[in-house]
């Protein structure tokens, strides 16, 4: 577990967002990211010296465009650079530590090309509390689900690495890695508390089980 636990009060109220449909960011999960874009090359190095935390939030297409890009989601989460690396090409190879979910506000200035909001946390404070939650369903009948799920799609799975995960990280881990669509991965998100979340999961479970996947190749997920 990360050693770095901020108070409400220490977090940044305007911040710079990575608008990316289909990457979910949760509370203590963690999200690898392969940085090349010119502009969201400047936010990390922006973010590096000034606490290393950015948000990430999904682009709303129902919501049409605006003078700085895409429509977004007003809720997304903050996160902290973790881990860094820089190939030899010139990437950045991060690793995103999810902190707390923040509701924007507004958008404001772009800095160096990237996004940046002014945004409130007020209403999602208890995502600081690291302390394991009960996550309202039985860890067996979300194994199956995952089992029919995965089965279904054609997907691997390490079940070792998967058995191993507490509850709480169970969840979290596989609403972030499995393939939902961006809709239904922002209902992840907004859902509130964890064993809402985990109720959520299940049914996307079970509704995917019963669909055929679009990608027929097997994916790996551990």
């Amino acid at each position: 577990m990360s050693a770095f636990h901020p108070r409400l009060e220490d977090l940044p109220t305007e911040f710079p967002v990575f608008p990316l449909s289909g990457a979910l960011l949760l509370p203590q999960g963690k999200l690898p990211l392969n940085i090349f874009e010119p502009r969201y090359l400047a936010m990390v190095e922006d973010s590096l010296g000034q606490g290393r935390m950015f948000g990430m939030i999904q682009p709303d297409r129902a919501l049409g465009t605006g003078p700085n890009g895409p429509s977004l989601y007003h809720i997304g989460c903050l996160g902290r650079l973790s881990s860094f690396q820089e190939s030899e090409d010139g990437r950045y190879l991060i690793t995103l530590s999810g902190l707390i979910r923040f509701q924007i506000l507004e958008e404001i200035d772009m800095g160096r090309g990237y996004r940046r909001v002014r945004a409130d946390f007020s209403k999602y404070a208890r995502d600081l509390d690291t302390n394991p939650a009960p996550i309202g369903v039985s860890r067996d009948l979300l194994a199956a689900g995952l089992k029919a799920y995965f089965a279904a799609r054609s997907l691997d799975a390490n079940w070792d690495a998967i058995k191993a995960l507490s509850d709480q990280a169970l969840v979290t881990t596989l609403c972030m890695a499995c393939p939902f669509s961006s809709a239904e991965k922002q209902a992840l998100l907004e859902a509130e508390p964890v064993s809402a979340r985990a109720a959520v999961l299940l049914a996307l479970l079970e509704m995917g089980s019963h669909e055929s996947g679009e990608d027929d190749r097997p994916h790996n997920i551990s």
